[in-house]
């Protein structure tokens, strides 16, 4: 169990015990709708999240740069999805922790990463290679 889970019983134990002193049932019941109501809130979040995502496509990005600027270590999955309004394409297993996925933009650019518990741990753009430009002093191709 890690320290946070405990800190969040011991906390909820704490408020329960606080609304019980205040108000008895009464005080119990406006501290079990508050938890109800930020259940759903939470939930209603995540559903807009996964439905805005649902209408990309797998791994699509608009500008990996861009994605790859707003990027921060610690940030959840859920926030990472907001940004890119797309799944990314998974790159592991399922289920296997570290997790890695990618987000493609049009021009070839890719942000893979990685994912330990949820939490962004590292992130890495790539771009494609750019095309050598001809020579203009070599004059148009074809001639010798």
């Amino acid at each position: 169990m890690t320290w946070r889970r405990l800190f969040a019983i011991l906390l909820a134990v704490a408020l329960g015990a606080g609304a019980w002193r205040a108000g008895g049932w009464s005080g119990l019941a406006l501290m079990g709708s508050a938890l109800v109501l930020w259940a759903l809130l939470y939930y209603n979040q995540i559903m807009t999240v996964m439905r805005r995502a649902a209408d990309r496509p797998v791994g699509y990005v608009g500008s990996a740069v861009m994605l790859n600027a707003k990027l921060q270590a610690g940030q959840p999955l859920l926030k990472v999805l907001a940004m890119t309004r797309a799944l990314g394409q998974p790159l592991t297993e399922v289920g296997v922790d570290p997790e890695v996925y990618r987000w493609t933009d049009p021009g070839g650019s890719f942000v893979t990463a990685e994912f330990r518990g949820g939490k962004l741990l590292q992130w890495k753009l790539e771009r494609p290679a750019p095309e050598t430009a001809p020579d203009p002093a070599a004059g148009p191709p074809g001639e010798a």
